[in-house]
């Protein structure tokens, strides 16, 4: 059973919560993020980029010597308070086509460790190794692990009574985002919220996978190295939000290839017709929205591509997966990539109008083909993860994107 602990949040200081929160560090052009670290000191991005100050970039343990001391100015000025004690943190987020809530909480590394949260994609040792050296160091997490658990009307029932009330926070990004959260320092909440989610026996990473993988590896290492540990210590723990599956908008990754080798468009219709029903679309453009059926964008047309059932495998959950078929089906024998995740050739796109924008970066010349599937289910994920195995990379892109000093944890 994964464990919904409450924890004593550092979060933003209730009248400049809409200044601190930021979005991810990469999610921001280079330019943009320089005008608002420029334009907005409670900035969170401050904390991040502590060299911005004396305009000097700083790497490794000077840098993140420096994130602990921007943090503790934070702090110390009243940019950002601690939470007095232990608590639950309702987040709602809204815009136009997608709402979403869940709840910031502690979870047991060891939960993480004897697959109670399980995964569904690889991780890079050199990438947890870093991420646990900083987390280290700067003694604090602000990046959430998105997990997600099948819809549960008990705990929708004690979220739902308790954003009757007024959230502590509500204000609106400019990216036109809506944000709520309500504290819940009630005893009898926190207890009903723990024992509603007692009944929930795995939980899945949506969004979050090296952030887990590095705090299990720093507990292990803290643990070694304390001779009085004794399982209760906030290292033992990482910050998670949990949000049920019915909320969580997965999109898809479309491929686009910078060239056709020595291909001819006739020739790659003709080398696909082995596996597809090929069906012509013209310029008219079109997104997949069912499994096994695929776009693709090529010499100016869009064509639905319908998997033979002859063609399809019989095989495990990871094998079905559309990603895995394109790989095997398209790329693969058709266009000579065996490493999706380093041949140069390929790449990935995630768009908000995705036949439309596959068809224009097509017709720029930057592509010379792109293809575009369906989003993976939340039943595929449970079910890869559940299997013990991994999903291709760029398989899918979940939101919500969390946002960076909404609630911090002190380790």
């Amino acid at each position: 059973m994964p464990e919904a602990l409450p924890f004593a949040a550092i979060r933003p200081a209730v009248d400049k919560a809409p200044f601190v929160v930021s979005r991810s560090w990469d999610d921001y052009p280079p330019r943009d993020r320089t005008a608002e670290m420029r334009a907005n000191p409670f900035s969170f991005l401050h904390i991040i980029d502590p060299g911005f100050k004396f305009n000097t970039p700083l790497k490794g343990s000077r840098r993140h010597e420096m994130v602990r001391n921007r943090y503790l100015e934070f702090l110390e000025e009243g940019i950002l308070v601690k939470e007095s004690r232990p608590c639950f943190y309702i987040y709602e987020s809204s815009r136009p086509g997608f709402t979403c809530r869940g709840i910031f909480c502690a979870t047991p590394t060891s939960r993480y460790r004897d697959g109670s949260i399980r995964r569904h994609e690889d991780t890079i040792r050199r990438r947890e190794v870093l991420f646990a050296d900083y987390l280290e160091q700067v003694r604090f997490n602000a990046e959430p692990v998105l997990l997600t658990y099948p819809d549960n009307p008990a705990v929708d029932a004690e979220t739902a009574a308790i954003c009757r009330g007024k959230p502590l926070y509500h204000f609106t990004t400019p990216d036109r985002v809506e944000h709520r959260m309500w504290v819940v320092r009630d005893e009898s909440r926190i207890r009903a919220i723990r024992e509603a989610f007692a009944g929930i026996p795995v939980v899945y990473i949506a969004d979050g996978h090296h952030r887990s993988a590095s705090s299990d590896l720093l507990a292990r290492r803290l643990q070694e190295n304390n001779p009085d540990h004794h399982g209760k210590e906030p290292y033992n723990y990482f910050m998670s939000y949990l949000i049920p599956e019915s909320q969580v908008r997965i999109r898809a990754f479309h491929r686009v290839l910078t060239d056709l080798g020595d291909l001819q468009p006739a020739d790659i219709l003709l080398q696909l017709d082995a596996a597809f029903r090929i069906r012509p679309l013209g310029t008219q453009p079109y997104e997949p929205t069912r499994k096994h059926v695929f776009s693709m964008y090529l010499d100016g047309a869009f064509y639905e591509l319908h998997l033979r059932k002859s063609a399809r495998p019989r095989e495990s959950a990871l094998d079905n997966l559309d990603v895995c078929l394109l790989n095997e089906k398209v790329l693969k024998p058709v266009f000579g990539i065996t490493d999706p995740r380093r041949d140069r050739r390929l790449q990935y796109r995630c768009w908000e109008h995705p036949a439309l924008e596959l068809k224009a970066a097509v017709d720029s010349g930057l592509f010379a083909v792109g293809f575009g599937l369906a989003p993976v289910s939340m039943e595929e994920i449970r079910n890869v993860a559940d299997s013990g195995q991994t999903m291709p990379p760029k398989s899918t892109f979940l939101e919500p994107k969390l946002r960076s000093g909404l609630t911090i944890y002190d380790i």
